[in-house]
Formats: C-alpha cells, sequence, structure tokens
C-alpha cells in the first residue's frame, strides 16, 4: 500500500492548475447511459473513483475509448442491465447514480449496496422516493441485499418535493425525469456547482431542465437524448485544498482556471479564520502574509463555521478549514451536522500537537495557533486525508502518511502538484 513521506514547513510557491470537478465527471458518466450516441467527456481527472466508475460501467457493456488526457469517449449502445458486482458498487458511493439512467431507458435494475468514504450513515431514501414519485418500483429487499428498481414503460412527469437536498439524490431524479413523459418539478433541489454541471451537460443532450442553480428545477420530458461533448468544469474542493495547503505553509500560489465563480461562501468561511484571497481572470491567487487570526462574532463570542447545503460552507471542505484554524490565532467552533463520522480524525491533529475539543460527533472547538510536530497518520476517507497532507506540510518533522488510495478517490497527482510548488513529498509505494 503506497504511502506519503512529507517534511514540513516548506513555503509553498508556484502555480499549478486544479483537475476535473471527481463530484461532477462520476454523474455525467452515469448520464452517459441515457443515449445510444457516443459522449465525449474532456478533463476526467485521473483518480481512483472515475477508474471504478469505469469498471461498474463497462460491466453493463459501456465502452470506453482513450483518446487523450483527460478526454474520454464514452458510447451506451450496448448496455445490458445485469447483476453487478457487489464489490465494485462498495468501493463508490456514486454507483446509486445509475439507478436513475437505468430504470427510465432499460425499465428494470438490480443494485447491490453502495460504499464510499466512511463518515457515518448516507441515506439512499431520497433516491427511492424520488424514483417512486415518477412511477417507478423501487425499494430495498433486505434479505438479498440488493435495490430493485422497475418501471412498466416509460416514467411519468411528477410533482417532486424531496425530504432532503440531497446531492446525488437530485441528480438520479433528474436523470431519471429527463426522459420521463410530461413535465417534472423538483423542489428542494440541490444545486451545488457538480448538480448544475450536470444539468448542462444534459441540456447539451437535448434535455429541457429550467432554473438551474435553483432549488426548484423544471424539467420537460423528450424523447430521447443525443451525444454531445462536455468538459468537466474545476474541482473547487481541490482548489481550497491547494489554498489551505499555501497558508498552512506561509506560501503563497495561483490557482490557473479555478472557476472563480463557486466562492463566495467559502471565502466568507475562511475569512472567519483571517484567511483571504484575490482573482486575476479566471485565477485565484493566494497572497503571502495572511492574517491568520479568526474574528469574534459580535461581543467577542466565540464565532462558528458551519456546513449547510449549497450555496453555504460545504461540508467537504469542513476537514481543510478545521486544519487551517490550528494555525489561526484565536478559538472557533466547527459544527457538522450532516456526517457523524465526519469529526474523528481531528484526534489526530491533536496526536500532532493541536489543541481541538471534540464536543460531540458533530462539533469541535479549535484553539490556535498550534504547534504541529511530525507523526505517522492513517487516511480515513478523501477529506481527512487530504487535510492530514495539509497538517503535515505544515508540522515540524516527517510525516508518514499511510493508506493514501483514500485520498487519491478524488485527488489527482498530488505529490507531483506539491512538489511543483516546492514541497518536500515522497510517494513510497
Amino acid at each position: 500500500m503506497s504511502e506519503f513521506v512529507i517534511n514540513g514547513q516548506v513555503p509553498l510557491h508556484g502555480e499549478i492548475s486544479p483537475s476535473g470537478n471527481k463530484n461532477a465527471v462520476l454523474p455525467m458518466m452515469a448520464a452517459c447511459l441515457l443515449t445510444d450516441e457516443p459522449m465525449i467527456l474532456r478533463n476526467v481527472p485521473d483518480i481512483r473513483d472515475v477508474q471504478n466508475m469505469k469498471s461498474l460501467l463497462e460491466s453493463l457493456g459501456v465502452k470506453f475509448e482513450k483518446l487523450d488526457d483527460g478526454i474520454w469517449k464514452i458510447q451506451a449502445d450496448a448496455v445490458h442491465p445485469r447483476e453487478l458486482d457487489p464489490d465494485i458498487c462498495r468501493k463508490i458511493r456514486t454507483s446509486i447514480l445509475i439507478a436513475g439512467p437505468i430504470t427510465s431507458r432499460f425499465g428494470k435494475l438490480i443494485l447491490p449496496p453502495p460504499g464510499g468514504d466512511v463518515i457515518g450513515r448516507r441515506r439512499v431514501d431520497t433516491h427511492i422516493f424520488a424514483l417512486k414519485a415518477l412511477g417507478a418500483e423501487a425499494a430495498y429487499v433486505a434479505d438479498d441485499k440488493v435495490f430493485k428498481f422497475k418501471s412498466k414503460g416509460r416514467l411519468k412527469g411528477a410533482i417532486i418535493l424531496l425530504d432532503e437536498a440531497s446531492v446525488t439524490g437530485t441528480e438520479n431524479a433528474v436523470m431519471a425525469a429527463v426522459l420521463a413523459e410530461g413535465e417534472t418539478v423538483i423542489r428542494n433541489a440541490a444545486s451545488e456547482p457538480h448538480v448544475q454541471e450536470l444539468c448542462r451537460m444534459l441540456n447539451a443532450m437535448g434535455a429541457k431542465i429550467r432554473h438551474i442553480g435553483s432549488n426548484i428545477l423544471k424539467i420537460e420530458g423528450v424523447e430521447r437524448l443525443h451525444g454531445t461533448e462536455f468538459t468537466v468544469g474545476p474541482d473547487y474542493l481541490e482548489v481550497i485544498s491547494y489554498v489551505g495547503a499555501a497558508v498552512v505553509t506561509n506560501g503563497s500560489i495561483r490557482i490557473k482556471n479555478a472557476g472563480i465563480a463557486y466562492y463566495d461562501m467559502i471565502r466568507l468561511g475562511f475569512n472567519r479564520i483571517g484567511i483571504d484571497w484575490y482573482y486575476e481572470n479566471d485565477d485565484l491567487i493566494v497572497p503571502e502574509k495572511q492574517k491568520m487570526k479568526i474574528v469574534p462574532d459580535l461581543g467577542d463570542a466565540i464565532p462558528k463555521i458551519g456546513v449547510m447545503p449549497w450555496p453555504a460552507f460545504p461540508t467537504d471542505l469542513m476537514s481543510i478549514a478545521i486544519v487551517v484554524a490550528t494555525q489561526s490565532i484565536g478559538s472557533i467552533l466547527f459544527h457538522d451536522w450532516m456526517y457523524p463520522g465526519r469529526m474523528y480524525f481531528t484526534d489526530k491533529l491533536t496526536g500532532m500537537g493541536a489543541q481541538i475539543v471534540l464536543c460531540d460527533p458533530h462539533r469541535v472547538i479549535v484553539q490556535g495557533p498550534s504547534k504541529l510536530y511530525g507523526e505517522k497518520l492513517d487516511s480515513p476517507d478523501i477529506r481527512a486525508g487530504m487535510a492530514l497532507v495539509l497538517a503535515a506540510l505544515a508540522a515540524k518533522g516527517e510525516s508518514v502518511i499511510r493508506n493514501i488510495n483514500q485520498i487519491e478517490r478524488g485527488y489527482s497527482a498530488i505529490e507531483q502538484k506539491l512538489k511543483a510548488l516546492g514541497a518536500d513529498i515522497t510517494r513510497i509505494n
């Protein structure tokens, strides 16, 4: 198993370009099931989750052809819904995303439970509810430990109020609705950047989706979709991860083609821990000499960074923000109500010297600044793993981060990008 060896306290300088958005490309790959015509996706990140999704789709008969680095031709003209390998489904959370397209186009699917990060229970009830609303039969069969989806003929448009603003639940509902008969209205829809990108790609395929970016999507069903070419946008989670890497090492970097439209609320959150950046065209620039001082609420009350559905502060950046806060002056509360396992990685930061109080599974208080020291660490999930990389970059001495295959599920070429910025990082296989 591979690991990173990092010698910390080396300021990062230079420029990098982010990879394509992991959370956008996976539903886009699933959406290729909605047409028998060829699809061309550009800026596809070379990460494990993409490789696993590719394996899952290939097992259904989808054909992949690599045209160039990051450019794939995908065609689902010979798909045969069949019993899927539970081991493949267990590797990625987004295996659930084939439910909408397969049920809509082919009428039946038996799907083993999805996998993904171990950060607490992640419901799929919203997916079941949405597909049922469109006329499909959808249920979890406990005895067989599989989900079963079935439709008799074409799905029917419906007014759907999602019980939570689930990203993948919204994506499944949208992909099922674009080929449904009549109009579908999805209320309480998620509006994250990757949901918006999926909707724009579907429209490029001939779908009719309106109010993209809002929490009410209106979809007029069409009889068929056609192939198209689409470029996956930059991964804003990766961009902010490298912002964090720069500030905890007292460095300065430029991130090219960062996709600056999506950072307003994230920037407000990082402003609270004394971090800021600016833009030049579509580049994001992190300057040296950050304030690195936590801004209290009125009356000198301890401030809070809490997660909420987009456009609020995203849960996937909570781990990164916590590490940055350990290097800022002052106290701050972090609250992630979404996932009960998100905060458990902080015990590893405490072992490195951070002053963190774990209040409960959802809340921690960080008191900074703390001197961090190198340690041997295991990566528990994608985002916490990358946060540990940041902690190692900030720490005095050598750190070893094991189980980096978890990080590489969501981040491409980590050591190459960090080395390009001057980091002392070595990958050991």
